[in-house]
């Protein structure tokens, strides 16, 4: 009997590979010829592969860059390997992210803002709902024969998703990962985490979860590498730190008992000179001025530099012992002679140090709390409670706005300032030990978030796919890195990037930037009940030449109009192409203008 016609679509795992059948199918099995889809392999030598993503952590932060805190893993990965330091992120953590897994503009993948409820929107833009057709590099790696493991900070699930109920389309293992341990939202207590294991929410147990999402995370990997499958991995390691809370053993803080006497503007020229001699920025380089909103440390009270200083011993001890995590981790590969075959990506941040702090820092009052209080009465009860400064009652626990800044070194502003160096540059470590020959090196080549996907596809054989599970996929925006990796001398590529938070905005061409600040922001709304004016009048856009002046220190705008009118015209082309539309700001977020027909 000849054999039957049958449906083109039909296949072995048809959610997923989506080829036809060809094999013949008759009334008898004599009759008719089986036909399998070939298991999907990774290309042959296909290298393991680990993302490393920190959290607030600020461009001079470690001593990998200049810094006095002291991270060695990340020194040996960066002194075996290379690194970039003119590499930039979104400038706040939920863009940034998707951007990272997507390589996508964080806009274009419906994640201008956050996936929280009052941070969202109804608009393609902004809603927090990462679409299908925008594949995470956990999709593709999966479908192109990879185990894909994530740990920590997912900060991507709309909150009204986020229960035991689901749906799970938009969580972890929704985006293609195969397992998951860590939580969805944007922060958590570092002790009593809101802590979620693959479709679940599973009780923690008490360790502080830097230790607990590296355990599973080696766990992941010794059960797939026991299998002996022959399959390479994908980890995501993103940790809650240094986000606030921060909360981390006395053993860590005390390292550092005394080594922030001398203050935060000591601290700022120390690292600067550090950078310098490590060649991280330019010889000829000038540390800008300090920000207006920040006291020189001179000028302080006892108390406020007793104060202060404590914050800072907490988060440093807290980077550290962040740093010792990663390097549990990496160890982890070498014992098991799997490091070899690692390449590791580790971002130190995904935007520039916190300014959530405020002026006095924050402890254990709600963000809202605290914005009612007055400087002085902050300063009081912080004082009150400075014993708890890095434990687990420390539930908000972030340093002040001065030390933010000089973590930052050497850039002006912070963390959400979208126009500005300090909120977006952050510094990116490849390492590779059969891949990397120029070790230690330094690469100033322009690179963003949305580079890390193409780079990673690039360097592991793998193409981007059509399609993802029968969608077809939108194209990829950013650039593969690869190119930089045995040419430190070669042009960027990437030529072109904008930058939106709510308001503060920017854009990048050719090593021209033309800069929006945007007030009021968090520093104006908190400082309110001081009487300070909220800057509207400086709504201005500013004009720099980072080829000459990387750190943003000379506002060429009136010299330059002509220049600052094309690039303003660029921007308006970005923002048309890339969903910036509306444009929403921190007036309408604060004043809950957000997600009201939803």
């Amino acid at each position: 009997m000849a054999g039957l016609s049958y449906t083109a679509g039909y296949s072995q795992n048809i959610t997923q590979q989506q080829e036809p059948f060809k094999g013949v199918i008759g009334k008898t099995l004599a009759e008719s010829k089986e036909s399998w889809t070939k298991p999907v392999t990774a290309p042959k030598g296909a290298p393991n592969v680990l993302w490393v993503l920190l959290d607030d952590v600020g461009f001079g932060a470690t001593s990998t860059l200049g810094g006095v805190i002291s991270t060695p893993t990340f020194d040996t990965l960066a002194n075996e390997g290379l690194k970039y330091t003119n590499f930039h992120t979104t400038a706040i953590c939920a863009p940034t992210r998707s951007a990272l897994l997507t390589g996508r503009n964080s806009h274009s993948v419906h994640e201008g803002g956050f996936s929280h409820i009052v941070m969202s929107a109804g608009f393609p833009g902004y809603d927090g709902r990462i679409p299908s057709d925008k594949g995470t590099i956990a999709e593709i790696l999966r479908e192109s024969g990879y185990n894909t493991f994530a740990v920590g900070k997912y900060g991507l699930t709309p909150d009204e998703d986020a229960t035991d109920a689901g749906p799970f389309d938009r969580w972890p293992l929704g985006k293609g990962f195969d397992h998951f341990f860590g939580f969805l939202g944007s922060a958590t207590d570092q002790y009593k985490p809101d802590l979620v294991e693959d479709n679940a929410h599973v009780k923690p147990d008490g360790r502080h979860l830097n230790e607990q999402i590296t355990d599973k995370a080696i766990s992941f990997i010794d059960r797939q590498q026991k299998a002996n499958s022959g399959k390479p991995f994908f980890l995501y390691y993103a940790p809650g730190a240094t986000h606030s809370p921060h909360q981390v053993a006395a053993q860590w803080s005390d390292l550092y008992k005394g080594k922030f006497d001398k203050g935060w503007d000591v601290f700022r020229e120390e690292v600067f000179s550090r950078q310098k001699k490590l060649g991280i920025i330019p010889a000829n380089a000038v540390l800008p001025e300090r920000n207006p909103n920040i006291r020189a440390w001179n000028k302080l009270t006892d108390q406020e530099r007793k104060l202060y200083t404590r914050f800072m011993e907490v988060y440093a001890g807290y980077l550290t012992y962040t740093d010792h995590e990663v390097g549990r981790l990496i160890q982890h590969l070498k014992d098991i002679r799997q490091l070899e075959n690692t390449v590791v990506f580790v971002i130190i941040g995904d935007n520039g140090a916190s300014k959530e702090g405020t002026i006095n820092g924050t402890i254990d009052l709600q963000r809202a709390a605290s914005a009612k209080l007055s400087l002085q009465e902050s300063l009081k009860h912080n004082t009150e409670v400075i014993s708890e400064i890095g434990t687990p009652d420390a539930i908000q626990g972030n340093y002040p706005l001065g030390w933010a800044q000089a973590l930052n070194t050497p850039f002006k502003q912070w963390k959400q300032d979208a126009d500005s160096e300090g909120g977006t540059r952050n510094p990116l470590i490849v390492y590779y030990p059969k891949g990397i020959k120029d070790k230690g090196g330094i690469r100033t080549q322009y690179g963003h978030v949305i580079d890390l996907l193409p780079t990673t596809l690039e360097y592991t054989g793998i193409k981007a796919p059509e399609y993802i599970r029968g969608i077809k996929q939108d194209s990829i925006q950013g650039t593969s890195l690869v190119y930089s990796f045995d040419n430190a001398k070669a042009p960027s590529r990437h030529t072109i990037q904008h930058y939106y938070i709510f308001g503060a905005r920017s854009i990048y061409s050719n090593g021209w930037k033309a800069a929006l600040p945007y007030h009021p922001d968090l520093i104006d709304v908190a400082n309110n009940k001081e009487g300070l004016a909220k800057n509207y009048t400086e709504n201005v856009w500013e004009l720099y030449n980072l080829n000459e002046d990387f750190n943003e220190r000379i506002n060429l705008a009136k010299k330059y109009p002509e220049k600052l009118e094309e690039l303003k015209a660029l921007f308006e082309v970005q923002a048309r192409k890339y969903n910036l539309y509306p444009y929403i700001t921190w007036d309408d977020v604060y004043n809950l203008r957000l997600h009201k027909n939803y």
